[in-house]
């Protein structure tokens, strides 16, 4: 009976950690950009629901008239309205390159894939900050979706029939 034995290449704590972060062999991707958009998201989520929940009221129109969009204030879950800043939106991009350059695949493969990203930034970050104002972007939640539009009509002259 013959023994092989093998000597292990013994890899540090953060190199086996790197090698797992960066591996495209897990079911779900994480990487670098992973590392920073889940902590980003998870607070952003949960600092939303606290939102929704409790916020007090808040001048979003600058008429000096403060709107309530949580729960405690009198709204249900359809009148709700919170506005969202997150810079996890940012990090959700990185991470689409990153996976396509891990793959081998040319880095603006991840372009194909940005139109909700580059949706969100538009409305959350892009036009607040065109505006003056992250008041002006367009709060989380139906009735205040509904609200940013008929405002964004109202603002920038736009005919609500004119496509038809």
């Amino acid at each position: 009976m013959t023994a092989i034995l093998e000597r292990r290449e013994s890899t540090s704590l953060w190199g086996r950690f790197c090698n797992w972060i960066t591996s495209t062999e897990n079911r779900l991707y994480i990487g670098w950009f992973g590392v920073l958009m889940i902590p980003t998201l998870l607070t952003a989520t949960s600092v939303f629901i606290i939102a929704f929940i409790a916020a007090p009221p808040v001048d979003i129109d600058g008429i000096r008239e403060p709107v309530s969009g949580s729960l405690l204030y009198g709204n249900n879950i359809i009148s709700g309205a919170i506005i969202p800043t997150s810079a996890a939106i940012a990090c959700y991009m990185g991470r689409e390159w990153e996976l396509s350059f891990r793959l081998g695949m040319r880095p603006w493969i991840a372009v194909a894939y940005s139109a909700p990203v580059a949706a969100a930034a538009a409305v959350f970050l892009i036009y607040p900050i065109g505006q003056g104002s992250f008041s002006d972007g367009m709060p989380l939640g139906i009735s205040g979706t509904f609200n940013f539009m008929i405002v964004f009509q109202a603002k920038h002259k736009i005919n609500s029939f004119f496509f038809l």
